[in-house]
């Protein structure tokens, strides 16, 4: 399944490429206002912070939500106590846009994530051109000099990179890049099936010091006091936002 997304944005980045060159994407990019601070923004507190997601449909659920205007909800998350919003930007099976990053920009005061399946630079220059603060590196479509050389770009351009893992390997593979923010997805890429422990199995491997970011396997607000129990100072919440009735309520419950 992750080769078959990272195969897929790879050739949907090349068909953009053709309308918008690499010269132009970078020239965008570099004049694009300045990056938030994403790191403060998702500093270790005395409360767990909340990364809400907008997310229309997954390889593993289908369509989950229609939204419309990408941009209220991410002024209903902000509302409700987000530390940041991740958007979704791959389209063929997440049904993401860059538009929709660049509406909740426009739309927000807190740090947003490009969250899709980045593998090279063309990909970073166009998130920080569409106004990312932020960018997912998955580990695991990833070689490690790829890994260093994408991480030492998307902090170049002044964002933060969150670098996702799914093994104590690949959290050390985060580290050794110098990664300050590195998630723990319960998901599996290669299945897709959930494992709500591999968070607390890993969390004693992300030293002090570097932001811990649970994801996946949020439904209520018992899951992310179960994170939180185990040393998550963040949870990245997505299915359970978009497919609840009000998502304002339901951070301000995640955050309790």
């Amino acid at each position: 399944m992750l080769d078959d997304l990272v195969a897929g944005a790879r050739e949907d980045a090349a068909a953009r490429r053709v309308d918008r060159p690499l010269e132009q994407v970078e020239r965008d990019a570099l004049d694009a206002p300045p990056a938030l601070d994403a790191v403060a923004a998702l500093a270790p507190s005395d409360r767990v912070k909340i990364i809400a997601e907008i997310k229309r449909a997954s390889p593993s659920r289908g369509p989950l939500a229609a939204i419309t205007e990408p941009a209220a909800l991410a002024v209903s998350y902000q509302t409700g106590g987000a530390s940041a919003i991740s958007v979704l930007t791959e389209q063929r099976r997440f049904h993401g846009s860059l538009a929709d990053l660049e509406q909740v920009r426009a739309a927000v005061e807190i740090p947003v994530l490009r969250k899709d399946f980045v593998t090279e630079p063309y990909q970073v220059l166009e998130a920080r051109a569409a106004g990312a603060d932020l960018v997912l590196l998955i580990v695991a479509a990833l070689e490690q000099q790829q890994l260093l050389a994408l991480h030492a770009l998307v902090h170049q351009l002044g964002m933060t990179a969150l670098v996702e893992t799914h093994s104590a390997d690949e959290v050390q593979r985060a580290l050794d890049v110098g990664a300050q923010v590195v998630g723990v997805n319960a998901r599996d890429l290669a299945t897709f099936e959930l494992d709500r422990e591999l968070f607390g199995s890993l969390a004693d491997a992300i030293p002090s010091g570097v932001i811990r970011v649970a994801e996946s396997a949020v439904r209520e607000p018992a899951d992310v006091a179960h994170y939180r129990a185990a040393g998550a100072d963040v949870v990245l919440a997505g299915e359970a936002l978009v497919t609840g009735d009000d998502p304002v309520a339901a951070i301000e419950a995640f955050r309790r």
